[in-house]
């Protein structure tokens, strides 16, 4: 059999937390796609299989949703003190276009099981059993993640009995430290880009809302579910099944987004869908998750919801859970106020999928609010390892 038609490429579909994606090293891609440009993101919208206006991915590796349509180069760092560079990008199932913008905390929990599998993080520095710690730099928003990695006998330990809801399976628990989590870029960014708690938006066509906007983790946009007609205890079919709520979102969305500095202007909201996200929380109730599982109110510290990619989030993003327990610490803003307020420096927030604890320390320093560090615990697991086939005929070139 000839290959020569396709392109063979190695790589590894792995699942991180709630996600899963397409993960390359990138001294593997062909050499004239290894710098960032159309050429690379041709190649990685083939392997996807996007764009498909069919909604499907059935001619790629997507998964046709948010948290399925994702690749992952990993690379020796460039960074000094670190293993490893980790750049992620989130490919729009209809959009001809990859965003670069932000960071998957999800995937973020595979990067080190990844590295120490392909050898890019020195042997002597991973013990044959115990605890190996990586030290990530994310090439997307120039910061720091540690990940705890577990190790049995010379190889990532990948199962065991960590539940983590919005997972099917119990698997081995990976402890994830975001250093930073608010220093976006590398000239550094306010943790509340306006300088304010609450910011009132005041969106086109749909009204003015009361929002929390920060950056920590990943720029959120927060709103209280009640100003949207919620309660915060919604699944999936009562948001994406209701287009004209989901125009609200976004408008509140593109908005917010101009308001922290990220977009000009509303209309190039469109080519940024990865970032900011928004979100809306609520105080504690009881609920029933979408497994049928039953959350207690008396079990949590609020109710979250996040849109990812137009649509509503089966669970939760490991990055909007760092901005949630971050926002969450801080008196006066809107997360805070849905747990009940006061300080605290570890917040269990309810989603659609169940529950999720997530820590952060945050401090007040010359009148600034600064995040040092968020932690939370995500599992990972190789799904599959080989070589992916792109038609070499529908790989552009810059």
């Amino acid at each position: 059999m000839s290959f020569r038609h396709q392109l063979r490429i190695p790589a590894t579909y792995m699942r991180g937390g709630t996600s899963k994606g397409v993960f390359f090293k990138l001294d593997d891609l062909p050499e004239d796609v290894r710098a960032p440009g159309k050429a690379r993101d041709a190649l990685l919208l083939r392997v996807i299989g996007s764009p498909d206006p069919y909604g499907k991915h059935t001619d790629g590796m997507g998964g046709a949703t948010s948290s399925t349509s994702k690749v992952v180069l990993i690379a020796k760092s460039s960074v000094a003190d670190h293993d490893v560079d980790y750049l992620y990008g989130q490919v729009p199932v209809e959009g001809d276009f990859i965003d670069w913008s932000g960071n998957c905390g999800n995937l973020s929990s595979a990067v080190g099981p990844f590295a120490i599998a392909n050898g890019l993080v020195d042997a002597a520095r991973v013990p044959r059993d115990g605890i190996a710690t990586v030290q990530i730099w994310q090439a997307n928003i120039h910061k720091t993640i540690v990940a705890h990695v577990p190790m049995t006998d010379g190889e990532v330990q990948e199962t065991g009995d960590f539940e983590l809801d919005g997972v099917t399976f119990p698997a081995a628990e990976i402890a994830l430290e975001f250093l930073d989590p608010a220093d976006e870029g590398e000239d550094g960014g306010a943790m509340f880009p306006t300088g304010n708690l609450v910011d009132a938006l005041d969106v086109p066509g749909v009204g003015t809302f009361r929002a929390t906007l920060i950056n920590a983790g990943v720029p959120v946009v927060f709103v209280d579910a009640a100003a949207l007609g919620f309660d915060g205890t919604e699944l999936q079919p009562a948001i994406n099944e209701d287009k004209s709520m989901l125009a609200k979102l976004e408008a509140i969305r593109a908005v917010g987004a101009v308001r922290m500095g990220l977009i000009a202007e509303v209309a190039q909201a469109a080519a940024r869908p990865l970032t900011p996200k928004i979100a809306f929380v609520a105080p504690p109730r009881d609920y029933v998750s979408s497994s049928g599982k039953h959350v207690a109110a008396a079990g949590i510290d609020l109710l979250a919801r996040a849109i990812s990619m137009g649509k509503l989030h089966h669970a939760m993003m490991g990055t909007a859970s760092v901005a949630i327990a971050t926002a969450a610490a801080v008196p006066g803003t809107i997360v805070n106020a849905a747990t009940g307020g006061g300080s605290r420096d570890a917040v269990r927030f309810g989603h659609p999928s169940g529950t999720m604890r997530v820590g952060a320390d945050v401090a007040q320093v010359d009148g600034q609010w600064i995040a040092t560090k968020a932690v939370m615990s995500r599992s990972a697991r190789v799904l599959m390892e080989g070589v992916v086939r792109v038609p070499r005929e529908q790989v552009a070139k810059d």
